[in-house]
């Protein structure tokens, strides 16, 4: 099917797959149970939806073809209008810039389509061609949605795992150079929880479908992943939250740092500060300066200096002591 923007078909229904385009356009038209995916960015994609598919409803024509997409359930007559969002398993693309996969569903056709790789997708063609399928829509649809849950919560738990090891190397005073880690999580949750909250939606939506496809087993299925995309909505919630947290303490540990900073250099500056002063001052080489004639006037400079130091030293201690003695 190199010309046919066709990556994968099927029959679902017991008959043999389809030989060609030909053959599942046939098939998607006729009563038996077949499936094909397409590659959206395929030139001739809109074309063969347009033509080979005109008898679906304008509307779901329309959102099969949409490039820019969120998740979303529509009921189209007995059909079902699907979409979803998958973790981006592609190779060089961050996983959290998630795929979307469009879904037309009814009693006598699948059709999907995806402008990347998805890989529930690529599952459900081996678990076919193994002969591990499903037999109707509606177990089409709770096992895709169970593959993309289930990928969506290891990739959940793997931030949370991320976020735990950040915490305990930020609080246990190793955040040198952990801003980047703890921006690159943020950025991440973000990403995904665009799509989590509309897909939560979509599944709790799916659930209160009245079409033929939506048994009650089905519904309860679909129901058990709607709760899952619940909690990890809200984990992903809490891990927002907790990238805040990172972030806020990273920037007090450094305003801390840049303090304590400033005050070596305020208490160094004070205490060479009379120094400067005094050692410019005796550096003046003009007329009537005292010691100029003594051989001994370097050393008492010198203990003059050590003197103002120690005077110095002593009442920032007592400064210190009586701060402290004020706060209790």
């Amino acid at each position: 099917m190199t010309n046919s923007p066709i990556l994968f078909s099927h029959i679902l229904t017991g008959a043999p797959d389809p030989d060609g385009p030909a053959d599942i356009v046939e098939a998607l038209r006729d009563e038996r149970l077949a499936w094909a995916h397409l590659d959206g960015t395929h030139p001739q994609a809109q074309r063969w939806i347009r033509e080979e598919l005109d008898y679906l409803d304008p509307q779901a024509v329309e959102a099969l073809l949409d490039v820019d997409t969120r998740p979303r359930m529509s009921q189209i007559g007995e059909g079902l209008l699907v979409i979803l969002r998958a973790i981006n398993f592609n190779e060089g693309e961050d996983p959290e810039d998630m795929v979307s996969l469009r879904m037309y569903l009814d009693r006598q056709r699948i059709l999907t389509i995806s402008r990347k790789r998805v890989r529930a997708i690529e599952g459900m063609n081996a678990a076919i061609r193994d002969g591990k399928g499903p037999s109707d829509a509606g177990t089409f649809l709770v096992r895709l949605t169970e593959d993309i849950v289930g990928n969506i919560g290891v990739f959940q738990t793997e931030l949370d795992e991320r976020a735990e090891a950040l915490e305990d190397q930020v609080y246990g005073g190793q955040a040198d150079h952990m801003r980047r880690d703890v921006l690159d999580l943020r950025l991440q949750v973000i990403a995904a929880r665009r799509y989590l909250a509309p897909q939560r939606e979509a599944l709790i939506r799916l659930t209160q479908a009245a079409s033929p496809i939506i048994d009650e087993v089905t519904r309860r299925e679909i129901e058990e992943e709607a709760l899952k995309m619940t909690r990890i909505s809200e984990d992903m919630d809490e891990l927002r939250d907790q990238a805040q947290v990172l972030r806020e303490e990273l920037s007090s540990q450094l305003s801390d740092r840049v303090n304590r900073n400033t005050f070596v250099l305020s208490v160094v500056s004070t205490i060479f500060l009379p120094l400067g002063f005094l050692t410019g001052l005796f550096g003046v080489n003009i007329g009537g300066m005292p010691g100029l004639n003594s051989d001994n006037a370097f050393d008492y400079l010198v203990v003059v200096c050590v003197v103002i130091v120690a005077a110095q030293l002593m009442v920032m201690g007592l400064l210190r002591l009586y701060s402290k003695r004020r706060k209790r």
